[in-house]
């Protein structure tokens, strides 16, 4: 079946399907779960780890455990995937890590939760959003590109084994299964403890498994292609300068896996928030200030480019496959966070909506 849509669409059409249908499943499950790494960090920073905690641990170990399965049962091989097979950066990891970990706490949301914000109706995220994009591409193609390629050249490691922690620590496929198993489980009681209702539970997995069914999806696609495609699954910040860039740049679009996923994550979020009665504009006032979305979403874009992915994209695609740099990544995206708000001592960012 799948041939005969790649022979009677193309490659773009069907990988760009196979993103939009991701992107729904992870908009819907990200908006109604209130999956959010920057609220997780301020729950963890305040010594009270709740409902928000929770269901990062839910979502990172679902994506964990689907991902691993999948490979264990021989239906995705992920060792061609950027992540473990390029090159990486280890001085980018770290220090873009802690640049996008301090400016999703100004920005209040990361990437992935400004995106799913914008879905909603909040102009602050779709501003902050669009600025994260803009310095990404000046990151990646454009002025900043040079200081960029200097920091992520300080300290690099080889693709292969090199990148991926199943070899460096030496643990057989069945052993990471189950130490995601004891991740999810603590996620669940953390949950059940805070009063998580089932529904956001039962969105919190669905948000890691679309991640495994972007892995799955694009694998599948490459495995069944007569050309190269890369395998790739959740991430924003690369997707979301394709899209903006193709939207004002180009007469016809290039269709792919991110150009499909964006659209798709901002419709998701928009039908849920539609259906639970939450969507409503909502613009930046004296309790947020637009120089601090600002600046949070110029140190996010920057930092995101070298960290090699967002906190979705990074931390919970590049970590589902086990990838060294994605782990040091968004370790560093946790010390950044809980670094800015210790500093900032006081912004309520766990109880000021984002």
């Amino acid at each position: 079946m799948l041939e005969t849509l790649l022979e009677r669409w193309g490659d773009g059409v069907v990988l760009a399907l196979a993103g939009l249908t991701t992107g729904l499943i992870f908009g819907v499950a990200a908006q109604h779960s209130r999956f959010c790494l920057r609220a997780a960090t301020a729950e963890v920073a305040e010594a009270h780890p709740a409902d928000r905690m929770a269901i990062w641990l839910i979502a990172f170990f679902s994506a964990l455990i689907a991902t691993q399965l999948a490979v264990l049962a021989g239906i995705l091989d992920v060792s061609s995937a950027r992540q473990l097979a390029a090159t990486g950066s280890l001085s980018g990891a770290i220090i873009g890590g802690l640049l996008f970990g301090s400016g999703m706490i100004l920005a209040r949301g990361c990437a992935s939760r400004l995106l799913v914000l914008s879905g909603t109706g909040n102009l602050r995220a779709l501003i902050a959003g669009l600025v994260v994009t803009l310095v990404a591409q000046a990151s990646y193609r454009g002025v900043l590109a040079p200081a960029r390629e200097w920091v992520a050249g300080l300290w690099t490691i080889t693709g292969g084994i090199d990148r991926d922690l199943m070899v460096i620590f030496g643990l057989s496929r069945t052993a990471v299964i189950l130490i995601g198993l004891a991740g999810l489980g603590l996620g669940m009681v953390m949950a059940f403890r805070h009063s998580v209702a089932v529904s956001r539970t039962i969105a919190g997995v669905f948000v890691g498994l679309a991640v495994a069914l972007g892995w799955w999806l694009t694998w599948m696609i490459a495995s069944t292609s007569f050309e190269v495609v890369p395998i790739s699954s959740v991430t924003f910040t690369g997707p979301s300068t394709d899209t903006l860039m193709a939207l004002v740049a180009e007469r016809s679009m290039a269709l792919n896996f991110g150009i499909g996923l964006v659209p798709g994550v901002f419709l998701g979020s928009a039908l849920m928030a539609a259906i639970a009665g939450e969507w409503k504009i909502q613009r930046f006032g004296a309790d947020t200030p637009m120089e601090r979305y600002l600046v949070g979403a110029v140190m996010m874009g920057f930092g995101a480019m070298l960290a090699g992915g967002c906190a979705v994209g990074a931390g919970v695609s590049g970590g589902a496959i086990l990838s060294l740099t994605a782990w040091i990544a968004v370790a560093a995206m946790w010390a950044g966070a809980l670094l800015t708000i210790f500093v900032s001592n006081g912004f309520q960012t766990s109880a000021t909506p984002a």
